[in-house]
């Protein structure tokens, strides 16, 4: 029996035995739509080969349950590059959540804003990324289902949906395309400068490797941003973790309302 297996067993005993339909992955700010779901939370701590995360803000349980009528699977926390340097490091809830029975994943993120029109508070729904690392999660992968296409990678039909619920729930939800930096340490104005002139609209330091993984895995994903700040250089802001955390409430009302609405009209 596989890892990913093994793990899903556990899960079901002590959640049950409903597929899941989707899996959520909750970036800065989203913490509280964890405890909305009708449903077991389970510690990383308990799930043997779970990231430790040791981000302030996120919340590292596993929950499954109910919301708005769909079996979700949500994530409190995942393990950015940062933390360890292991780009990879959400392969193996990735690959659980597919042995529950998911067939998509929507991914979520506090980002710096990098367009005059997507302001703090604001939502951007990704259309594509740049993977200005040059990192990738499936470095090491042996077999030939590493060699992911991409072109497609944010489904069309989800993004879609999505855009439909934002709409319906009166909420601006642009499209842009998402740089993923490193990080820890936050941008510089040149590399700013530098991401802008590449086509970047927004930046932050997690997702695309989620992207990749799930593209790997064939689960189908979109991803959506929490502007907290405009990026390094674009004002006169003072950027910091304890301000991301500050502001990523802003957007995540209103991130709460599409999501709840997209889960509402999912067939």
């Amino acid at each position: 029996m596989s890892k990913s297996a093994e793990l899903a067993a556990i899960i079901r005993a002590r959640a049950g035995n409903a597929p899941v339909k989707l899996g959520l992955i909750l970036g800065s700010g989203l913490g509280h739509l964890a405890g909305a779901v009708d449903g077991v939370a389970i510690p990383y701590a308990d799930l043997p080969g779970f990231p430790h995360v040791g981000v302030s803000g996120h919340n590292p349980n596993l929950v499954i349950g109910d919301l708005e009528g769909v079996r979700v699977a949500v994530f409190g926390a995942r393990e950015h590059y940062y933390e360890s340097g292991n780009p990879s490091a959400m392969r193996l809830p990735l690959e659980t959540l597919k042995a529950l029975g998911a067939d998509h994943l929507i991914v979520t993120n506090a980002a710096g804003s990098l367009r005059p029109d997507i302001r703090p508070g604001d939502l951007m729904l990704l259309s594509d990324h740049i993977n200005f690392s040059g990192l990738n999660p499936l470095i090491g992968e042996p077999t030939d289902a590493r060699f992911v296409p991409m072109g497609d990678a944010h489904d069309p039909a989800i993004r879609a949906a999505l855009k439909a619920s934002a709409e319906a729930e009166g909420v601006a939800l642009p499209e842009g395309v998402y740089a993923w930096y490193s990080g820890p340490s936050f941008e510089t104005p040149a590399e700013i400068r530098a991401i802008r002139t590449l086509g970047g609209d927004a930046v932050g330091m997690s997702t695309v490797p989620e992207v990749i993984l799930s593209r790997f895995l064939h689960l189908r994903v979109a991803a959506i941003s929490t502007v907290t700040n405009m990026a390094a250089g674009l004002s006169d802001e003072k950027i910091s973790h304890e301000h991301t955390k500050a502001m990523a409430p802003l957007g995540a009302a209103k991130l709460e309302r599409v999501l709840r609405h997209y889960l509402r009209h999912l067939r």
